[in-house]
């Protein structure tokens, strides 16, 4: 069954930069979309960023043209990377899988990632902090 583990969280500076890690094991990670949400203090949690099974990818508005998703499959791993932080980052970030079949695979690159719903997601990782403060 697969499991996902988030890295490289921390604190970091307004314009500073950060890249995330999500680690998979016990299946294969290639054929899942993964996405990147994130939960700020009072805040529903919403997600940035989705890199479907084929490589295509979206970002929400609030983080296009600063974060950047990748993906290793060899190395079981999806990352974040996250420049010109700004406080308004400050989250709990998750990466979150969806599987071969789901519909996620679609929606992943032709819907708002925003609108994309948690409950499409069958896998999440335990999240890490990201805090941007001077």
């Amino acid at each position: 069954q697969l499991q996902l583990v988030e890295s490289g969280g921390g604190l970091v500076q307004p314009g500073g930069s950060l890249r995330l890690s999500c680690g998979a094991s016990g299946s294969t990670l290639g054929r899942n979309a993964i996405a990147w949400f994130r939960q700020a203090p009072g805040r529903e949690r919403e997600a940035v960023s989705c890199m479907n099974s084929g490589g295509g990818f979206n970002y929400a508005d609030s983080v296009k043209g600063r974060f950047t998703i990748s993906r290793d499959d060899a190395l079981m791993t999806v990352y974040l990377q996250m420049n010109n932080l700004t406080p308004e980052d400050t989250a709990v970030y998750y990466c979150a899988a969806a599987g071969p079949h789901s519909h996620v695979q679609a929606s992943c690159v032709i819907s708002p990632v925003i609108s994309l719903p948690e409950r499409d997601f069958a896998t999440w990782g335990q999240g890490t902090q990201v805090t941007v403060s001077s």
